[in-house]
């Protein structure tokens, strides 16, 4: 009898011991536990610690609520400007609601990855080329609206989404080289000009107050030959007054006056005075028969001699 009661308690002690083998749960701190009895989901999700469940007649599945990681393959599209580009993104999630997760959605992993592969391509469609590069921000939040309204309903949410790399054809990257280029020698040009209309309009104040004072332009002179005699070399260079070869043009433009008129002035006295007008032959005839005298006037004319 007694051994019958020592083999009764030993079997009772091992199915005992199987049982919470079987049912004996461990749910971690960052996981709950949500449990199908017969196929419908329990009352209540396993807090963290240790749970106990029916042995065959429940199921639990454990969800991890930790923020998740997702890196977003490449996706390429259009631009609105027209321009291919490659952009891939990172989306951080964690699960809210471990029992919607796992009712509401197959694999809530698979959806969050296909739904932020769709959202960014559909994000590359409705941005230009230079938003993607430059206002990233504002795309972040765009994207993270398109995916948090459908994924509530999932038990998901959706923590932050970020555009990680935009990949842009050869063609593309030479054109904005070249363009940031032409933008940057542009600005080099203009920052030329306004230093050159500056330094005009001091050369300007400078050449008017010298204008007052002739000496200032001697002195000014002498120290740009003390400046350039400083250097250790051999040419020394001397700049030259700008009044003085205008004294020297105007000396040179009277002098040629003064010659000119000594020239016409010497040309008027030693031309000969304008001989008398001749008279005529007839007059002249007559007054050489008048001239003539006696013993020669009774000489044949000039066209009877042989």
């Amino acid at each position: 009898m007694v051994e019958e009661l020592v083999t009764a308690g030993v079997a009772l002690a091992c199915t005992g011991t199987v049982y919470l083998m079987a049912a004996a749960r461990v749910v971690k701190q960052y996981e709950r536990g949500v449990v199908l009895r017969l196929g419908r989901l329990a009352s209540e999700v396993r807090e963290p610690g240790f749970t106990m469940i029916v042995p065959i007649i429940d199921r639990m599945r454990k969800v991890n609520m930790q923020i998740v990681t997702m890196p977003v393959p490449a996706q390429e599209g259009i631009t609105r400007d027209n321009v291919t580009v490659r952009v891939d993104a990172v989306v951080y999630f964690k699960v809210v609601d471990a029992a919607d997760a796992v009712i509401r959605v197959e694999d809530y992993r698979f959806a969050v990855s296909q739904m932020a592969q769709t959202s960014l391509r559909s994000i590359i469609g409705k941005s230009e080329l230079d938003d993607l590069l430059s206002n990233r921000e504002k795309l972040n939040q765009g994207l993270e609206l398109m995916m948090d309204s459908p994924a509530i309903g999932w038990g998901v949410t959706v923590d932050r989404v970020e555009i990680k790399d935009v990949s842009l054809p050869e063609t593309m990257k030479r054109s904005m080289a070249r363009q940031a280029e032409a933008t940057r020698d542009r600005r080099a040009r203009v920052i030329n000009a306004d230093a050159e209309l500056q330094a005009s309009r001091k050369l300007a104040e400078a050449a008017e107050a010298m204008s007052d004072q002739p000496a200032a332009l001697q002195l000014r002179l002498l120290q740009t030959v003390v400046a350039v005699a400083a250097e250790k070399n051999s040419t020394l260079v001397l700049p030259f007054p700008v009044e003085l070869l205008r004294f020297l043009e105007r000396s040179g433009l009277q002098a040629q006056a003064q010659t000119a008129a000594a020239e016409a002035e010497r040309d008027g006295v030693q031309r000969p005075a304008p001989a008398a007008p001749r008279a005529s032959r007839t007059a002249v005839e007559h007054g050489a028969e008048a001239a003539l005298p006696p013993e020669l006037a009774d000489l044949p004319p000039v066209e009877d001699l042989p």
